[in-house]
C-alpha cells in the first residue's frame, strides 16, 4: 500500500492561562510561537501554535488556553505522553536548564536504545525529551537556547490504552504504520520509516484509571498527509475500515479530518499544505493576531474578550 501518512503532523492540548502557557512553551522549551490565532470552535479561545523556526509539520505543538480550566488527569484513553527530539548529547544541558528553572523532571530513562528525561509543564501535561540518535532537522535558534542544543521537532507520542490490538490494527492496517519494537507486554513501538516524528507507544493500562481531560490534557494527535488528494484517500479507507470520520475541516493552514480510534483517543490526519507562510512572512510568523475571514468582522470583540499576549523568548521562565 502506498504511504499515505508520513508522520506526526501537530499534537493539539488544553491549557490553562494562556500568558503562562506562552511563557513556558517558548521560555522553557525554547519553542517559536509561528502563529496567534482563534479556536474556531469557540472564538473567545486563543489558538498558539508552537514549534520550530517555519512551523514545519512534525514540529507544531499547539494549544486551546481555557482561562479557568481545572488541571485534568492522565490516564486511559488518553496521549499521556509528548516527546520532543533533541541533539545527541545534550541531555545533560536540559537537566541543567529545567533544574536550573525549578523544574523537576526524571532520572536518565533508557528506552528502545535511546535516553529521555520526563517531567511535566506547569499544567500538568506530560513532556519528553529524548536525545535522537538520528534527526537531520534544525532546531530554531531564535530564542534563548543555541541551534545545537535546541528542540528539533516530535519524537513521538505516547498513547495509554486498555488493549493495545484495536488501536494497532488502525495504526497498521490504516495509517501504514509496522510493529518496531516491544517492552514485555505493556509498551509496544510503532513506525513507519523509524525516524524520529513518526513514533507512537502504545502503553497498556499505565495508568489503569480513565483519563479527564481539561488543562494539562491532550485534545487529539494530528498524523501527516502530503495533500487534500492523499487524505480524500484516507478518508475512504477509515469509512472501508468501518471508522466514522468527519467531512474535510478547513483549518486555513492544513485541512483536516477527525475519527476516534478504538480506545478513545481523537486522531486527526492533516494536509502539509498550505502552511503557515500563507498570512504572514517567517519573519513575522506568530507576531499578529491572525482570524479567519468569516472572524474578521468581529476583530475588535475578539481581541477584546481574548486580551492582550506578551512574547519575549530572554525572560526566564518563574512559577
Amino acid at each position: 500500500m502506498e504511504n499515505l501518512i508520513s508522520g506526526i503532523h501537530h499534537v493539539t492540548a488544553i491549557a490553562s492561562d494562556p500568558q503562562r502557557n506562552v511563557n513556558f512553551y517558548t521560555q522553557v522549551l525554547g519553542l517559536r510561537l509561528v502563529k496567534k490565532t482563534i479556536n474556531f470552535d469557540a472564538p473567545d479561545v486563543y489558538h498558539f501554535y508552537f514549534g520550530t523556526e517555519k512551523g514545519s509539520p512534525g514540529t507544531i505543538l499547539t494549544f486551546f488556553p481555557f482561562k479557568a480550566a481545572a488541571r485534568g488527569r492522565r490516564g486511559l484513553g488518553e496521549m499521556t505522553f509528548t516527546s520532543f527530539s533533541i541533539p545527541a548529547g545534550s541531555l545533560d544541558f536540559w537537566k541543567d536548564r529545567l533544574s536550573s528553572l525549578n523544574i523537576v523532571h526524571s532520572d536518565t530513562i533508557s528506552r528502545f536504545g535511546e535516553q529521555l528525561i520526563r517531567f511535566t509543564d506547569h499544567d500538568g501535561m506530560g513532556l519528553e525529551l529524548v536525545a535522537a540518535k538520528a534527526d537531520d532537522r534544525k532546531g530554531w535558534s531564535g530564542g534563548s537556547i543555541p541551534e545545537d542544543m535546541a528542540i528539533k521537532g516530535f519524537f513521538g507520542a505516547t498513547l495509554n490504552v486498555r488493549d493495545s490490538k484495536p488501536t494497532a490494527a488502525v495504526l497498521t492496517e490504516v495509517l501504514n504504520y509496522s510493529l518496531i519494537d516491544k517492552v514485555q507486554d505493556n509498551r509496544f513501538r510503532y513506525g513507519i520509516a523509524g525516524k524520529p516524528g513518526e513514533t507512537i507507544d502504545l502503553v497498556v493500562a499505565d495508568p489503569d484509571s480513565r483519563s479527564i481531560q481539561s488543562a494539562g490534557s491532550v485534545h487529539h494527535l494530528a498524523f501527516r498527509t502530503k495533500d487534500e488528494t492523499q487524505q480524500l484517500r484516507v478518508q475512504g479507507i477509515l469509512h472501508d475500515f468501518g471508522l466514522p470520520v468527519t467531512e474535510v475541516k478547513d483549518r486555513n493552514y492544513f485541512k483536516s479530518i477527525y475519527f476516534r480510534e478504538p480506545g478513545g483517543i481523537l486522531f486527526e490526519v492533516a494536509t502539509d499544505e498550505p502552511g503557515f507562510l500563507i498570512d504572514e512572512s517567517s519573519e513575522g510568523l506568530g507576531n499578529a493576531l491572525k482570524l479567519p475571514d468569516w472572524a474578521e468582522p468581529q476583530r475588535a470583540q475578539i481581541e477584546k474578550q481574548l486580551g492582550p499576549i506578551q512574547v519575549n523568548y530572554d525572560v526566564r521562565w518563574k512559577e
